[in-house]
């Protein structure tokens, strides 16, 4: 059967509360700026003295994937290095300084998966694969890394890459195909790129189907994240009854 984790990528609520709620959460924050050692270790005693087995995946601090023009550097809070050799997993010791703190953090919460998320600028092109697949080739395969590309890229491309560098594609499951040895989605709302979205019981059904064999993390990333993801477990808590109660009539 199919294992299916449902989160929030960042805590829509007081993190005591989500702990009870939840069995995963997507960390945001060091994607802007990695926490210092000792906040992390607080988070992760926290939510191991709520649910001992509760999950983080770690987004991967931006200088690794996304350019000084970003306008995601205005909540960086220190200086790091040259800012002309930030992003697009640049072979800098910026970028490979930005890895490692994103790798201790990441150990610290005792995390699977890191996620590498890359902006619309980062599009297919001869030079933008060859420093991704450069750059995970480079890298010692500890964990689980996601790539969620938001720029233009072909799904023969994307097949290719994961193939190539064991990285799993993550995406919104509405709006491209996933490749990699599990299912790492990210809802950020329909049609397009709409956080303000509220998702549909036919939403959650199609979602569900999306969920194949594999392990499938379900993260919402909408401004209803609280009540979409506590939906869907609902959703999926209600089917997994209807299929027991199928198995059992004659």
């Amino acid at each position: 059967m199919n294992s299916i984790r449902v989160g929030c990528c960042g805590f829509p609520v007081n993190r005591e509360k989500y702990f009870k709620k939840f069995e995963l959460v997507e960390i945001q924050s060091t994607f802007y700026q990695p926490m210092d050692i000792e906040k992390a270790e607080e988070l992760r005693d926290e939510a191991n003295s709520i649910k001992p087995n509760f999950e983080f995946s770690v987004k991967a601090f931006q200088v690794i994937t996304h350019p000084i023009s970003s306008p995601t550097y205005k909540k960086l809070k220190k200086p790091f290095g040259k800012a002309e050799n930030f992003g697009y997993f640049k072979s800098t010791k910026e970028v490979h300084d930005a890895y490692e703190l994103t790798r201790e953090i990441a150990h610290i919460l005792n995390s699977k998966i890191i996620l590498f998320q890359t902006p619309p600028s980062f599009v297919e092109s001869k030079e933008n694969i060859e420093s991704l697949t450069a750059f995970f080739h480079s890298i010692k395969k500890e964990f689980v890394f996601v790539w969620e590309p938001r720029g233009l890229w072909s799904s023969k491309t994307l097949k290719r890459i994961a193939e190539d560098t064991k990285l799993v594609i993550g995406v919104d499951p509405f709006k491209g195909k996933a490749f990699g040895e599990l299912n790492y989605f990210r809802l950020h709302g329909l049609p397009g790129y709409n956080l303000k979205y509220r998702y549909s019981y036919e939403d959650f059904a199609k979602l569900a189907n999306f969920c194949d064999k594999k392990e499938n993390y379900v993260l919402f990333n909408n401004l209803n994240m609280l009540r979409d993801s506590l939906s869907f477990i609902s959703f999926l808590k209600k089917r997994q009854v209807k299929k027991k109660d199928g198995m059992g009539k004659c």
